[in-house]
């Protein structure tokens, strides 16, 4: 892998690389600077001016994941190293980065993780058809064949792919379909947060980044919009190098790899990562001391606008004005004809789909309430309230339950409409909608707490389904009005990045070169600040904005996807609400004594062994059927474990981990009897000098002879399984359950003793047989002396047992003496279960019906 790399990527290809990233970041340095001092004029001004706008009804919370991770659990990575696949602990925590482990365990011991993904850029795939569709697409002058294999072959039948233009590609498998679905919305939804990486608190930095991202691309002749605008700064600005430097290098490097087609696409995504981490290296040093240095002017530049202000807006309106006269007219023409009759058709394609992502949003929610007040009701409890809340605290965080709202505005089709005005894709304004969904079902639940915690503190506990419904029926109302107002804003701006640079593509030849003349009507000193190119993108947009804003208008009054009219909402029409917004966000498991989240915690979710454990939005996945812990697996299952090609039904599955477990506690009583080892208790060595039989016999009927449920004495012999010959002097009867139409049966030791003789017949083992048969003499002459020291008298003598005698019932007990007192503990759990019986002595010449019973013979 390294030769493939090194052999195409010498030193002056590399040198070749950074010159070119050098000069990329010098262009876009110099445009950065301008809009910057753009930016601060436009900020400050802000701030002096005031800005109106619509009043959020909703409140919101500043960092709802405080504490928090989002998932963690086990799944299967391939190394492209050697081209094998490990067992990996995957950590996701509240700034949405994959981290890759070698365990669990070194996870929570705070080791550092052996992967780290930023999914910025990335797409996840779930199936190998969707990536080969791709992969075959990357090198030029190479058709694969239609179902071509890949390079590489998944172990199970549930992959999981990451797919980067320009980065290493990240394959993942998992054991079962409910994993891959559960993984595939949470890597989405990692993608979807770092792709949105820029803070828009940042009101200078982050308006002058996009801005001068733009500039570039359209000095490059890039209008439109941009499907790589997504991560840091650091990796915008080598998405931007690559755009160029990717095509290059693949059409001088493509040609020279050799090899198979597979191998060939397989050492391209090697190379290409190895140049885009070289970019992405340069590209963050570079931009960090881009945006210090202008930073160090900022108090300078900021002190200067303050005491010029008035003069500047002056002069921009003057400016303005002139521009508008030069352009206006033909931005008119070009608005009539080619985009007027068009914009209510972009409107209507936009807000189908988004207009139900957000009615699932409330859905959603609502559904939430109602399972709440449903628990809530039949459990009750204040631990079961505050469980729930905490599980709804992170709902608009919960991937899974997320998922429904954001496949509704992924149905997004701009066909037709996207080669008119030059859209390369729609998934920036499917990102751009998903968060916004996000973001208002977070307000929701945020305020419902608020309102709940309120009402509970005034209230308390009575009529909890009542305060429930009150809160609920609140935050819908407030719902409704935001998102109807986010949603007209979401439409404004996305007609205005479909339509604005399609008319700067089309007025920009032959309105570009009068702009120069324009300068000389600006200050020498106010030249920084006002900028000829951006007053001429000013006037565009509002030539095209009031056609977007009744067209919008007229949207919401046909009243088809619940669009309300913007109203002016002063900042106390709810100052209860509002003043409730200072408040600390709530934490239930504290209010109520509960314990979080259930199962919700995992052990390793704290980066340091002294840190509090973070409490996790998605549950952990278990997966069922698994003979041993997923977790513990080091390397991937064998093939009975994971089916490679074919899909074995789960009735299959459980006969060969039942024929496995067999097979295992075969081997392990196979270990034991050729492996003898010493004995570690007393019970032990009390079973070496009187080894115990047991054997089940049904009783035969039999009317004269009454058998104990407990240990009677009898003398005779009997063959173990190893053919020795042994003397047997107790017989411990218990009575087991049976068929009532068997009460009749009955039977004495000595018939017992008969039958065990017959089913004991084996070859002995000399050696053995010798060695036990010492052992349990000496057994039985310590017994008999201790029998004599107790008792005072001899033990009986019966003759042994002829083998013939099975035909003839057998002599009943002749040993008159009561019963030791000692019976075993299975008798004793049977007469526990049982009936009450009423059991006598087996000597006194009383007949009893019983039932079959189960024997153990003492040999001693």
């Amino acid at each position: 892998m390294g030769d493939v790399v090194s052999s195409h990527l010498d030193e002056s290809r590399r040198e070749m690389i950074t010159a070119r990233t050098r000069d990329v970041m010098k262009e876009f340095s110099d445009v950065y600077e301008e809009q910057y001092a753009v930016a601060l004029f436009n900020s400050v001004r802000f701030e002096i001016e005031g800005g109106g706008g619509t009043q959020s009804q909703l409140l919101h919370r500043k960092d709802p994941l405080e504490d928090r991770s989002i998932f963690s659990g086990n799944l299967f990575e391939y190394l492209e190293e050697n081209r094998k696949w490990r067992n990996r602990f995957v950590s996701v925590p509240n700034d949405y980065i994959v981290n890759l482990y070698e365990s669990k365990i070194a996870h929570e011991r705070g080791l550092h993780p052996k992967v780290t993904i930023n999914c910025a850029g990335y797409k996840a795939l779930s199936s190998m058809e969707e990536y080969m569709e791709l992969i075959n697409s990357s090198l030029p002058g190479i058709k694969a064949k239609v179902g071509s294999n890949p390079f590489i072959k998944c172990v199970t039948q549930f992959p999981l792919i990451l797919w980067h233009p320009y980065a290493r590609h990240h394959y993942f498998c998992v054991m079962t379909e409910k994993e891959q679905q559960k993984w595939l919305a949470v890597l989405q939804d990692c993608i979807r947060h770092t792709n949105n990486a820029l803070p828009e608190e940042c009101t200078v930095q982050t308006p002058a980044f996009t801005d001068a991202v733009r500039l570039h691309r359209q000095a490059k002749g890039h209008y439109g919009t941009w499907d790589m605008m997504c991560g840091t700064p650091p990796q915008i600005l080598a998405n931007l190098v690559m755009e160029r430097l990717h095509c290059e290098l693949r059409n001088v490097i493509g040609p020279r790899l050799k090899g198979k087609m597979q191998q060939r696409q397989r050492n391209w995504m090697l190379i290409s990562d190895a140049v885009y981490r070289q970019v992405l290296a340069q590209t963050t040093g570079q931009h960090l001391a881009l945006v210090e240095a202008c930073e160090a002017q900022r108090a300078q530049l900021d002190a200067r606008l303050r005491t010029d202000m008035d003069q500047l807006i002056t002069s921009k309106e003057h400016v303005s004005s002139k521009i508008r006269a030069q352009v206006l007219p033909k931005a008119e023409q070009l608005l009539q004809s080619n985009i007027q009759p068009y914009i209510s058709s972009i409107l209507e394609a936009l807000m189908e789909p988004t207009s139900r992502g957000f009615a699932e949003v409330r859905d959603v929610f609502f559904k939430e309430m109602v399972e709440m007040s449903k628990n809530s009701l039949n459990e009750g409890g204040k631990e079961k309230l505050g469980e729930h809340m905490e599980k709804l605290s992170m709902l608009a965080f919960h991937p899974v339950k997320m998922q429904s709202c954001y496949e509704k505005m992924e149905e997004l089709n701009l066909e037709g409409l996207q080669q008119r005005f030059d859209i390369s894709s729609t998934s920036v304004f499917v990102s751009r909608a998903q968060i916004l969904m996000r973001q208002q079902m977070d307000n929701a639940v945020y305020t419902f707490e608020q309102l709940l915690n309120q009402s509970l503190d005034a209230q308390g506990e009575e009529d909890l389904c009542k305060t429930i419904q009150r809160c609920q029926d609140r935050v819908l109302k407030k719902y409704d009005y935001d998102s109807s107002t986010v949603r007209k804003k979401f439409f404004r701006e996305a007609l205005l990045q479909i339509i604005i640079p399609y008319m700067l593509q089309q007025l920009s030849p032959s309105c570009s070169p009068e702009l120069p003349r324009f300068k000389e009507l600006i200050f020498e000193d106010f030249s920084r600040f006002l900028l000829v190119e951006n007053m001429f993108e000013e006037v565009v947009l509002q030539s095209v904005s009031k056609d977007i804003m009744m067209a919008v208008k007229e949207a919401a009054v046909q009243r088809r996807h619940n669009l309300y009219r913007d109203s002016i909402i002063l900042t106390n029409s709810d100052p209860n609400l509002h003043l409730l917004g200072k408040n600390p966000q709530v934490d239930w498991a504290t209010k109520f004594g509960g314990d979080g989240l259930d199962g919700s915690v995992a052990a390793g979710d704290e980066a340091k062994p002294s840190e509090r454990k973070r409490k996790q939005v998605v549950s952990m996945i278990e997966v069922e059927g698994m003979p041993l812990p997923y977790e513990s697996c080091l390397e991937v299952p064998g093939v009975e474990q994971i089916p490679e090609e074919e899909d074995e039904s789960p009735e299959h599955e459980e006969e060969e981990q039942q024929g496995d477990g067999e097979e295992e506690e075969e081997d392990e009583e196979k270990d034991r009897l050729e492996d003898p080892k010493s004995p570690d208790s007393v019970t032990e060595i009390r079973d070496l000098i009187n080894p115990v039989v047991e054997m089940v016999v049904p009783v035969k009927e039999e009317k004269n002879v009454k058998i104990n449920n407990g240990l009677d004495k009898t003398i005779g012999t009997v063959i173990s399984e190893d053919g020795v010959e042994e003397e047997v002097t107790h017989v411990t009867t218990v009575i087991g359950a049976a068929d009532r139409k068997s009460l009749r049966d009955k039977t004495s030791p000595q018939a017992i003793l008969h039958q065990l003789v017959r089913n004991r017949k084996q070859d002995p083992d000399k050696q053995r047989q010798a060695e036990e048969a010492a052992a349990i003499q000496n057994a039985i002459e310590e017994l008999e002396i201790a029998v004599q020291e107790d008792n005072g008298e001899p033990i009986g003598q019966v003759s042994a047992v002829e083998s013939d005698c099975e035909s003839s019932p057998p002599p009943p007990a002749t040993d008159s003496r009561e019963d030791s007192g000692f019976q075993s503990p299975t008798g004793e759990q049977m007469m526990a279960d049982g009936d009450p019986q009423s059991i006598k002595s087996g000597v006194d010449g009383e007949d009893k019906i019983i039932d079959p019973v189960e024997v153990e013979v003492l040999l001693v």
